[in-house]
């Protein structure tokens, strides 16, 4: 079954987890861009895209802005609770959910929704709680490589990569 939204974590899922400081202190992050494409992907099928993370970044909300991302929760403490509050202001429930975290705050929401996952530069106690491990690195196109493993699961990924090509 297609997820009603996707949630995912952004440090160690969209980046490769390192904090970059500029000799000014400007801090930055990389980001794929592959993992754009997972979120358009999932836009094309109409599944919305929520990010949450604990970190307090304007680089991750305007990372969002340009995905056109609404739902862009930062500086969430628990992430459970949370998610459980975007479900149902969607009436959803959390087995409608699917979820691609990398760490021990994502573990108590990794457990609780339908579909989870990890990128494999997760430590092991972390993959040892999810359904799917990526073979992509985080930072590395993890993200995109979770919603592709979701569309192949419900024979949806040709369908959309038709659209594109």
């Amino acid at each position: 079954m297609l997820p009603k939204l996707v949630i995912t974590d952004i440090d160690g899922v969209w980046t490769d987890g390192g904090m970059y400081y500029s000799a000014e202190g400007d801090i930055m992050k990389r980001f794929s861009v592959k993992d754009g494409w997972g979120v358009i992907f999932l836009r094309e099928l109409g599944i919305p895209v929520a990010i949450m993370t604990r970190e307090n970044s304007q680089l991750v909300q305007k990372r969002a802005d340009k995905l056109k991302i609404s739902r862009c929760y930062l500086h969430v403490g628990d992430k459970l609770t949370k998610a459980k509050e975007v479900c149902e202001e969607m009436g959803i429930t959390l087995a409608d959910v699917a979820f691609i975290g990398d760490d021990l705050n994502d573990i108590h929401l990794l457990r609780a929704v339908g579909f989870s996952a990890s990128p494999c530069n997760t430590p092991d106690y972390v993959k040892r709680e999810v359904n799917y491990v990526t073979a992509a690195h985080g930072g590395f196109g993890a993200f995109r490589e979770f919603v592709e493993k979701i569309l192949a699961d419900n024979s949806m990924l040709e369908t959309v990569l038709q659209k594109f090509m």
